[in-house]
């Protein structure tokens, strides 16, 4: 993430061209409100920044005051949503997935990010690093075993009914018995999930930022893409709204992620030295790790988190090759060619989002996936767009699809194929037996140098941690200051602070990681409906740079 806070800091470069730019009268920066409290500078956005604040800080006491009530509101908030709006979560990120794959065959992806004449800021290997550097995180470390595991597992022990409602968490009509069968499917169950459909997610987000910033000279902020429809009427009210979900959105998804990492690091800790598995440790790594993410910030980019990052990334590539060659390599490299198979075998049923039978499947693992990509899509898309600049469209959609959804299907791959392996080879089923946040240790445990590299494991955890924390309260400042990309330090404190503070509080007070996953399906159910608008959004822009091209 270090190379989205370096240029972040830099500011937005002008279009090369200004036929393009929209004609409108706003300048950046003139609903801000500027001062200082002591030593401590603002520059806010109004009505965005107080607005936003001004909830969350309602919201952590709300939860610390009735967590009772709070963990029963957010528990009737998960079943209502992911029961009642699976459908559309699913048939959303179709459209995403399509209207990407248009861009790319149509002559709108001919248009320049920047204008005609821009040139990348990138080449190829620093941008396609970057890539990868947004598709790694906590997720990816807390589901790389334990997902592939789990539809294997749920695939073998078949189908079971109650009522004539499947009671199973298997996709699709499991593969009952059948060790094969279930490998493929289960594989295929996780690819979809990492695959396409969050990359088409994270795509409109960022191309559109991208376009609306770097061609039509617009703050970089989220109201930006919506100007093709709503006019000047985005720097009002509609802009406010829509301003105010995506912080919401962010936050929350980034709560939800800080929490797996937590709850990872706690069993981690666990595992190699004892250390106790309890809310009390969970508070105290989320405190402790936040600490370190504000220390980064303060001590600037350069010297904080870009040094986190590169050693984040050479961490994540070194575990991932050592894992690839101590584990049962053939194999490995066989099944990363078959599941890309049964993935597309697969997708279209597991796309379809009407007439499931596997409900538990569709709920509670995809709905629940869509919405946290969803809630995730501000943050990792202001990344994707500041690395972007002077790629075509087509190109930028090709790569921003591909590149990251094959690292995903190869650390998937890996991690969880050498889980199988050793269940379906070997006998071993400790990582199979344990719960979520351990399976990753359970596998490493039984190759070589287990010590180590679980260590390893539980420093990219903490890591993944500090560099998203503080990534994350970047682009939520950037959002509540207008789209000022050099507000004062101590706003993204404020942020950094509070995406900690409600983690703990959610962790602590109002029934754990359930109640993280409810507020990213709640949160994440209004802003799909801003991706749908931003689609039709894109098309307009688009469209309208081919004509003065």
């Amino acid at each position: 993430m270090a190379d989205e806070n370096n240029n972040m800091a830099d500011g937005i470069p002008s279009p090369d061209g200004a036929a393009n730019l929209i004609d409108t009268e706003y300048e950046l920066g003139q609903d801000n409100v500027e001062g200082s409290v002591g030593p401590l500078g603002f520059d806010i956005h109004n009505p965005v920044f107080p607005v936003s604040g001004a909830a969350v800080v309602a919201f952590v006491f709300y939860t610390l005051v009735l967590p009772d009530q709070a963990g029963m509101v957010f528990s009737w908030l998960f079943g209502a949503v992911t029961k009642g709006f699976d459908w559309f979560f699913l048939g959303a990120a179709n459209i995403f997935v399509i209207f990407c794959l248009l861009l790319i065959v149509t002559p709108l992806g001919n248009v320049r990010l920047g204008g005609a004449e821009a040139k990348p800021d990138y080449g190829y290997v620093g941008w396609f690093a970057m890539l990868f550097a947004a598709g790694m995180g906590i997720g990816l470390m807390f589901y790389g075993v334990s997902e592939p595991m789990s539809h294997f597992s749920s695939s073998m022990g078949g189908t079971s009914a109650e009522n004539g409602v499947r009671t199973d968490w298997a996709p699709l009509g499991a593969a009952a018995g059948d060790e094969a069968a279930a490998m493929r499917l289960g594989m295929a169950a996780t690819i979809f999930h990492w695959g396409l459909h969050p990359w088409a997610i994270y795509a409109v987000v960022a191309l559109a930022l991208a376009l609306f910033s770097y061609n039509k000279g617009l703050p970089l902020t989220i109201r930006s893409a919506f100007h093709p429809i709503f006019g000047d009427a985005v720097w009002g009210w509609v802009g406010h709204i829509i301003d105010t979900l995506a912080v919401f959105a962010t936050l929350f998804g980034l709560a939800t992620s800080l929490g797996f990492g937590a709850t990872q690091a706690n069993a981690g800790l666990n595992e190699l030295f004892g250390v106790p598995v309890n809310s009390t440790t969970e508070v105290i790594l989320i405190s402790a790790i936040t600490a370190i993410a504000l220390i980064s910030v303060m001590r600037g980019l350069d010297g904080g988190v870009k040094i986190l990052s590169e050693v984040n990334m050479g961490l994540a590539f070194v575990l991932l090759l050592f894992v690839l060659i101590a584990g049962p390599t053939v194999f490995l490299i066989s099944l990363f060619w078959d599941s890309l198979v049964a993935y597309v075998e697969y997708l279209p049923a597991l796309s379809n989002p009407i007439g499931r039978e596997d409900v538990n499947f569709s709920q509670g693992w995809t709905s629940f996936y869509w919405a946290w990509w969803i809630s995730w899509s501000p943050f990792v898309g202001m990344f994707i767009a500041r690395v972007s600049r002077g790629r075509s469209v087509r190109e930028f959609v090709i790569c921003v699809l591909l590149i990251p959804s094959l690292v995903c299907v190869l650390w998937m791959s890996v991690f969880g194929g050498t889980a199988l392996h050793q269940v379906v080879s070997d006998g071993y089923t400790a990582a199979q037996d344990a719960s979520l946040e351990l399976k990753l240790f359970k596998m490493l445990d039984v190759l070589p140098l287990a010590g180590i590299t679980s260590l390893i494991g539980i420093v990219l955890v903490i890591v993944f941690f500090v560099t998203s924390s503080d990534s994350g309260s970047l682009v939520i400042d950037t959002i509540t200051a207008g789209g000022k990309v050099d507000a004062p330090v101590p706003q993204r404190v404020f942020w950094c602070v509070f995406e900690g503070a409600v983690a703990i509080v959610l962790l602590l007070s109002a029934g754990g990681l359930s109640s993280l996953q409810s507020m990213v399906i709640s949160t994440g159910l209004p802003f799909t409906i801003v991706l749908l608008i931003m689609c039709w959004a894109i098309w307009r822009g688009l469209t309208a740079e081919r004509r003065n091209t």
